[in-house]
């Protein structure tokens, strides 16, 4: 008899997106990017971190400060690294990703040709960084949803 319980497509790959935040250092935001092509194949996956060859240990961490001395200006955000991960096409695929892209990324999302964003958390809702992330989807035909009643816990330990 075949199982019925099993999970579906989007709770899949947005696990896998899950799974990939785990790989973050950031001890504030952990966010990961699943890339899928139309035949539900995964093309590329990425966390947000410092860009390769640079020590962790090396750059500030800090959310405030002086913007030199904060992360912000070294992180490369989950959505780039999945795009960058990738060695196909992109063209017509899907992005699952746990936290809204903001507008730089959702820029690199668009010129890669991914046509639908799939995310769980939209905790900058309303900031300058969303509102131009959700005109730039708009504008480019890109479609966007949370994916509602997600329950599913990634752990490994």
């Amino acid at each position: 008899m075949k199982r019925n319980n099993y999970i579906s497509w989007d709770e899949y790959f947005m696990g896998v997106a899950k799974l990939s935040s785990m790989r973050s250092k950031d001890d504030s935001s952990q966010v990961g990017a699943c890339i899928v092509n139309e035949k539900n194949r995964i093309i590329g996956i990425g966390y947000n971190g410092f860009p390769v060859g640079c020590d962790d240990d090396d750059f500030p961490w800090e959310r405030e400060g002086a913007f030199l001395d904060t992360k912000y200006p070294y992180v490369v955000h989950a959505e780039p690294n999945a795009i960058l991960n990738s060695s196909v096409s992109l063209d017509g695929s899907r992005m699952y990703v746990t936290l809204f892209p903001c507008n730089e990324c959702a820029k690199l999302i668009i010129q890669s040709g991914i046509r639908e964003v799939i995310f769980l958390e939209d905790k900058y809702l309303g900031t300058d960084a969303d509102l131009a992330a959700k005109r730039l989807f708009k504008a480019a035909g890109v479609k966007y949803r949370r994916l509602e009643n997600y329950n599913i816990e990634v752990s490994i330990r």
